[in-house]
């Protein structure tokens, strides 16, 4: 039976947005509910998958009963559980937020909502390198519509940039995948392993073109630099609570990154082992410094939470780029308190905007909002997780890629960037919340800003920021969980024997 938990989290999102496309002309508070109710769901789903895997076990799911590498397989292990919980609690405040109102603004939201989520948990879940390219496009098709809901230039124009840019990123992906079967004859990544690691020397030429292609595509989808010019417009542009659900889309991509550099291109891949090592540390210390920057320079809080995304993503990837147990174990702590405070800081930045009036975001003195001393205290919590002080997740986290860059070569490196644009982070911020708190004129005449604050915006919001707060708790505990986690990702020989000897 525990087999079988492994396609629910998939199956559940796309039935009920195939459910919901059926029944398009329901009131929108019986789709929200519907909707709800089915995250709420995949939340359950999603922690007794971590739960069951928690030990060590592998899940391995063979549709149709078609054994691996011919048939196609889900495979849960300690990471992608660990990468589904994240999604569906990110999923949760966002949709909460958007419903709100947000979800009027097109007759399709809540279809694409769980349609992104379907791609989403297919992508962590999938033993397959084409079904990752599929469950890419799921993802990316809903994210396209998510993007452009509501309409506008600004929306367009960003969205044309997206579409065009990662379509060019899934025809890379099909020429990898291709070259990979053509050499190798198969796209099973258990079976991929296998044979990667026997690759005859007149094939490694072609088989290292196609892991490189591999490491460009992912880092597309990462928005690693240089690849990134398309994120800060788009998540700018977007609802806010499309945005915040995009905050784990760039996760994506460095989950696939991961996954591809343990598994196919480990210690045990022979002549090509370490294929991604000399490009990783390299490009994630660049999108870190080059993000930070980004925040320092953005005039809108929507622009400069996106920047901050381009900065979270640097800060994932150099700890995955150390290659260690201790990185990696740190960078998946990391991962789940960069994508709710991002997240959080999105929604924050949304309903600060609808009470200023004019001036909306823009990062630039105006007139007084009414309970600025909650908004306020909101975004101050939000910058300090964001700036990783202590005591919160974002200061352990960081703490933890320090300890563990203590014996690599890199070492002034990445303590210099790591640590320069912490205080970036915290220099931009503190400006942040100074034009937008502390150099307001009040003006008692104005109507400006007399939207009351609603459950709906103060409950994802608190909750996103509660969530960062719990890894903050249960630091110790979320802590031994990603030590265990790296532990299996560089030991693959159970993973692929749980593929090619127990799936059925």
């Amino acid at each position: 039976m525990s087999s079988h938990l492994v396609i629910a989290p998939v199956l559940l999102p796309f039935l009920t947005g195939v459910v919901l496309l059926a029944l398009r002309d329901l009131p929108m508070p019986a789709r929200r509910w519907i909707a709800l109710t089915a995250t709420l769901g995949q939340i359950v789903l999603a922690t007794l998958l971590l739960f069951v895997v928690s030990s060590g076990d592998i899940l391995v799911y063979a549709l149709g009963d078609w054994a691996a590498p011919w048939g196609i397989v889900l495979v849960a292990d300690r990471l992608a559980a660990w990468m589904v919980l994240t999604t569906a609690l990110l999923a949760l405040f966002a949709l909460l937020y958007a419903s709100g109102g947000v979800d009027r603004n097109g007759r399709h939201f809540h279809v694409l909502f769980q349609m992104q989520l379907f791609g989403l948990c297919g992508a962590f879940l999938t033993g397959d390198l084409f079904n990752l390219f599929v469950f890419f496009e799921i993802l990316l098709i809903a994210s396209y519509g998510l993007l452009l809901h509501g309409g506008g230039a600004q929306r367009a124009r960003s969205g044309m940039h997206y579409v065009v840019l990662n379509l060019l990123g899934s025809t890379l992906f099909l020429f990898a995948a291709g070259l990979f079967y053509g050499v190798l004859g198969t796209l099973n990544f258990a079976d991929l392993a296998v044979r990667i690691a026997s690759t005859p020397p007149e094939n490694l030429g072609l088989v290292r073109a196609a892991g490189l292609m591999l490491l460009g595509v992912f880092a597309l989808k990462a928005a690693l630099l240089p690849l990134h010019l398309w994120l800060p417009a788009a998540y700018a542009s977007a609802a806010a609570p499309v945005a915040a659900l995009f905050a784990i889309m760039t996760k994506v991509g460095a989950y696939a990154i991961l996954r591809t550099q343990t598994l196919l291109f480990g210690p045990e891949a022979g002549l090509l082992a370490d294929l991604f090592q000399p490009w990783l540390l390299p490009a994630a210390l660049a999108t870190l410094a080059f993000g930070m920057l980004g925040a320092l320079a953005a005039t809108q809080l929507s622009r400069q939470a996106a920047y901050l995304v381009v900065a979270s993503v640097g800060t994932l990837l150099t700890a995955f780029g150390l290659g260690s147990n201790e990185g990696i174990a740190a960078g998946l702590y990391y991962l789940p308190h960069s994508t709710f405070a991002a997240a959080a800081l999105f929604l924050l930045g949304d309903a600060i905007a609808r009470r200023r009036g004019e001036n909306t975001d823009h990062l630039r003195p105006a007139e007084d909002i009414p309970r600025a001393g909650l908004w306020g205290g909101l975004f101050f919590i939000s910058a300090v997780l964001l700036a990783g002080l202590p005591p919160l997740s974002g200061f352990i986290g960081k703490f933890l890629i320090l300890r563990a860059a203590l014996a690599h070569p890199a070492l002034p490196w990445i303590w210099g960037i790591v640590l320069l644009t912490a205080l970036f982070a915290l220099i931009a911020l503190a400006r942040s919340g100074s034009l937008l708190f502390f150099r307001s004129q009040p003006n008692p005449a104005s109507d400006i800003g007399t939207v009351a604050p609603t459950s709906l915006e103060l409950v994802p919001i608190i909750g996103l920021i509660a969530l960062a707060l719990g890894l903050t708790v249960w630091a110790g505990l979320a802590s031994d969980f990603t030590r265990a986690a790296a532990t299996q990702l560089l030991q693959p020989e159970a993973y692929i024997a749980a593929v090619l000897g127990g799936a059925r």
